[in-house]
């Protein structure tokens, strides 16, 4: 397969995984190399992900590295058979890398789970919430690129219509509740929104209260994004200069302990519709 000029979050996951395997089982690149009939360049530049991997060939990899976990492979497998661009591909050259590798995480997850901490989730914001959230951008955003991350995060909700429905767990502190983006017709509007999103099947909100006191990870929002397999979970998390994702076992386990602990001190999911509710109402 061609060389990639600049492989997805996605496409390095799946070399990462296969280079995984193959150290997991002891073997050398040079060796595996050698007993696969290919050359060390062509699984260096696959593991890197700067060449693509057929699904065939993923299975026959995994299985020279006596790889036990069947689902596993299959879900590699999967991945190696993805073709074709995504929505999220209309923006490339546009927009930073790190937001259409997100659009692409959402996208492809079993199931998502995030705390904010200050901003409402991308996923349940109103056009103008989002608007007056940009506004606030350091330096400002020109016209055109404030036009496309509002068009990104509009298209980016699309995902809670998945055919094969996307379950949301949203962990919301009070201070993202309380933070009067764009104005009180805004922000009231868009815990109103707020409140129509938690009434799907598929979308679960509950509020952090202030009285809750401190809790892990309190700095900043986490995404966390299920895997169809428990190793191809993965962690993004918000910097300055755009996001990080993880996929370390050590990380993933270190931050569904974050988001157990999180939820305990969290309100109920009636509670929290009855807070937002009265604080609606309150504007």
């Amino acid at each position: 397969m061609p060389p990639r000029k600049a492989p997805t979050a996605r496409q390095r996951r799946l070399g990462s995984e296969l280079r995984k395997i193959r150290e997991s089982a002891g073997i050398s690149m040079t060796d595996a190399a050698a007993q696969l009939s290919t050359d060390r360049t062509n699984m260096s530049n696959v593991e890197s992900g700067r060449f693509g991997v057929s699904s065939e060939r993923v299975r026959t990899w995994a299985s020279h590295y006596g790889c036990p976990d069947p689902a596993y492979v299959d879900a590699l497998a999967a991945m190696a058979d993805e073709r074709g661009r995504g929505w999220w591909d209309d923006y490339r050259d546009e927009l930073p890398a790190s937001l259409l590798d997100l659009c692409e995480l959402e996208h492809h997850a079993a199931a998502l789970r995030s705390v904010q901490i200050m901003h409402m989730p991308g996923l349940l914001q109103t056009e103008d919430y989002a608007r007056a959230v940009f506004e606030e951008a350091v330096p400002p955003l020109t016209p055109a690129d404030l036009r496309r991350l509002l068009s990104l995060r509009m298209r980016r909700r699309d995902v809670l219509d998945r055919k094969d429905t996307l379950s949301c767990s949203f962990l919301i502190h009070e201070a993202a509740l309380r933070m009067n983006f764009g104005g009180r017709r805004v922000t009231s509007n868009q815990l109103n929104y707020l409140l129509d999103q938690s009434e799907r099947d598929n979308v679960t909100v509950r509020v952090i209260p202030f009285e809750a006191g401190g809790f892990p990870n309190a700095g900043g929002p986490t995404l966390y994004a299920y895997g169809p397999v428990p190793q191809l979970d993965t962690v993004q998390t918000d910097i300055p200069t755009g996001s990080m994702l993880f996929d370390a076992e050590t990380w993933l386990v270190n931050y569904r302990a974050v988001l157990d602990r999180t939820e305990q001190r969290s309100y109920s999911r009636e509670r929290s519709r009855d807070f937002i509710r009265e604080m609606a109402q309150q504007l």
